[in-house]
């Protein structure tokens, strides 16, 4: 379809006046190149939902694409739900612009279908929607928001009726019920809040998950004894977002005395004026609350990201310095707590469950292996982790204890299954303030997990790479080397039965930064060897039969990542963002011994060999 006509139907479907006069003005200006941008391929549905920019075009977040997604949604929940009118959808949404008008039309096209309507009329953090969506039994569960991405973006997240997100085949199923329900149908909103299908449950929910946290409380009088003391304190940040008034209620909750606050970041904001990005991982996130936290003579601060699923922590050392937790770090420090808590609460080690993703640290392997709890690890995403944690659950008769992700993503218990930040925040304070009782430091107590199971170190980045042509090629290039190149690398040689030729072999490198590799696995191709250096050392070329190399993990051509692990402790995984133009990867060495020197040189050395070996940066203009 020429793309002015493609504009012609948008104008023809778009009720939206803002959207309708951007399209408007594109085309008295002929500006096609924007428009093709903005109409012609559509905002694709994945596990994650929908995520996008606010702007018109059926590519982009907006009331129009919104609506035929929850139409979409609505139509297959139905049909694969039993009686899932009566059970219902959780609707709720954060600060960001829109968010409300994209939670009421949400609300809309499940009760033209007959849904009841589950609804938190005012802004929220997203743990509570899955949380409603577990505890009331609903077919499903929306949460508007864009979590720590810019102020232009949005999102559409969606929850499965365990309370989950939603993992493959159900997003290809949403999305073909989508495409078939393509065109926008109702946009009034008025009257809603006050329809007898729909019932607001933020006081009843709210209540009901706060008190869920009660089952994390250690000791609420010691709690409120230490933390309350005037050596004790804590400076609190919700980066402009929803989670100020819920971390007070989860630090009441946990007995734990008041957050001292950022003024400037206290209030939701859904320009995010003070910050350059949203998210406590960002560089300089947290500079505004350690110069609180300074001013007011405390050591420690703790903040959430604007839709308080995530969490992070930072903590003044003796020197006065500050150590900013990593995401893996802090992994570890809740693992070494939790278990410590189930311990407490009778639950054997063997019956314990915690899992992380593969590109997080492979310390709380190393943990479980060492104290005999059960260890599992998905593929990167709530949705994997989740999942398997409720399926040890309820299969298994597991507790599922922790879930993490390096991207300050945490699961403590399974109240909530999704990341929560809120009820990280108050675990984590309840564990400062014992540490504080007994003149210790946070870091001491990681410090105390490295001696006992080695010590782990990581670099996770990214290269921008806004060229996805270019980006494939380097992946081919990782994959099946490159006879022209001369860059000297010694590589593999692999056969599998499907290899069409010389350029289908694998041909992977035998060593990064001059340590051996000896474990590959590449989800986008299908591939997985141990012992790698062992099998292929004598050997110019292996052949592989149909069958063999099989990787456990769900394989997609869609996107790229690739797994190398090394000798010395080293493992290196590198993949596509789905949702930024980022070559991202994640790099981590154990040295069993704890020899922080020897890990730190191994780290370096691997990291350089990504860049320079592996990527090509400066050759690629990286």
């Amino acid at each position: 379809m020429p793309i002015m006509e493609l504009a012609k139907r948008w104008l023809s479907e778009d009720k939206d006046p803002r959207t309708r006069q951007q399209i408007k003005e594109l085309v008295a200006t002929n500006d096609t190149t924007k428009l093709e941008s903005l109409l012609r391929q559509p905002i694709k549905f994945g596990t994650s939902g929908l995520r996008a920019r606010m702007e018109a075009g059926y590519s982009r977040l907006n009331q129009l694409t919104v609506i035929t997604a929850s139409q979409g949604l609505a139509a297959y929940v139905e049909c694969n739900i039993a009686d899932a009118q009566t059970h219902g959808v959780v609707v709720g949404h954060d600060h960001r612009h829109g968010s409300k008008k994209f939670a009421l039309l949400t609300a809309r096209a499940f009760l033209d279908r007959g849904f009841k309507v589950y609804f938190y009329p005012a802004i929220g953090p997203t743990p509570l929607v899955p949380f409603a969506v577990k505890r009331l039994g609903a077919a499903c569960g929306v949460m508007v928001t864009a979590s720590h991405n810019p102020k232009d973006d949005n999102g559409y997240k969606v929850y499965w009726t365990n309370g989950a997100q939603i993992k493959p085949p159900l997003d290809e199923g949403i999305a073909q019920s989508i495409r078939e329900n393509s065109t926008p149908v109702n946009w009034n909103t008025l009257g809603i809040e006050s329809d007898r299908n729909v019932v607001d449950v933020t006081d009843s929910m709210t209540a009901a998950y706060f008190d869920a946290a009660k089952t994390l409380v250690s000791d609420p009088q010691l709690n409120s004894t230490v933390s309350s003391s005037a050596e004790f304190g804590y400076v609190y940040t919700p980066m402009h977002g929803v989670g100020a008034q819920f971390a007070a209620r989860m630090l009441e909750t946990f007995g734990l005395s008041p957050y001292i606050p950022v003024p400037e970041q206290l209030q939701p904001d859904p320009d995010f004026p003070t910050v350059s990005f949203p998210n406590p991982e960002e560089k300089g996130a947290l500079d505004m609350a350690k110069a609180v936290a300074e001013h007011e003579g405390v050591g420690l601060v703790v903040a959430n990201d604007p839709d308080a699923d995530r969490f992070a922590a930072a903590e003044r050392q003796a020197d006065g310095s500050w150590l900013v937790f990593t995401g893996d770090q802090l992994g570890t420090i809740f693992a070494a707590s939790v278990l410590e808590d189930c311990r407490r609460k009778g639950i054997r080690d063997s019956k314990i469950a915690m899992v992380n993703s593969t590109v997080s640290s492979r310390m709380l392997e190393t943990i479980a292996h060492k104290e005999g709890f059960h260890y599992a690890d998905t593929l990167t995403g709530f949705k994997w982790m989740a999942n398997e944690l409720a399926e040890l659950s309820t299969q298994g008769g597991y507790h599922a204890a922790l879930g993490y992700e390096e991207a300050i993503g945490y699961m403590i218990g399974d109240q909530v299954l999704d990341k929560d930040g809120i009820t990280a925040l108050g675990f984590f304070v309840q564990l400062a303030a014992r540490l504080h009782a007994e003149g210790l430091r946070v870091s001491d107590y990681l410090e105390t997990q490295y001696a006992r199971y080695g010590f782990f170190v990581s670099a996770n980045s990214y290269f921008i790479s806004p060229d996805p042509l270019k980006t494939d090629r380097i992946f081919a290039r990782i994959r099946y080397g490159d006879e022209n190149a001369g860059d000297g690398i010694q590589r593999i040689s692999i056969m599998r039965p499907d290899s069409k030729g010389a350029n289908e072999v694998l041909k992977y490198p035998r060593t990064i930064g001059g340590f051996p590799v000896c474990y590959i696995r590449d989800l986008t191709i299908g591939f997985e060897m141990s012992d790698v250096d062992k099998k292929c050392a004598s050997k110019k070329q292996l052949a592989i039969a149909k069958g063999e190399c099989e990787p456990r993990f769900l394989v997609s051509s869609a996107s790229q990542m690739i797994t190398l692990e090394t000798r010395n402790g080293g493992r290196l995984t590198m993949r596509t963002s789905g949702t930024e133009p980022k070559l991202k990867y994640y790099l981590e060495v154990r040295n069993s011994d704890n020899d922080r020197s020897v890990a730190a040189r191994d780290l370096d050395t691997m990291s350089r060999a990504v860049a320079d070996e592996l990527v090509q940066a400066s050759k690629n203009g990286l």
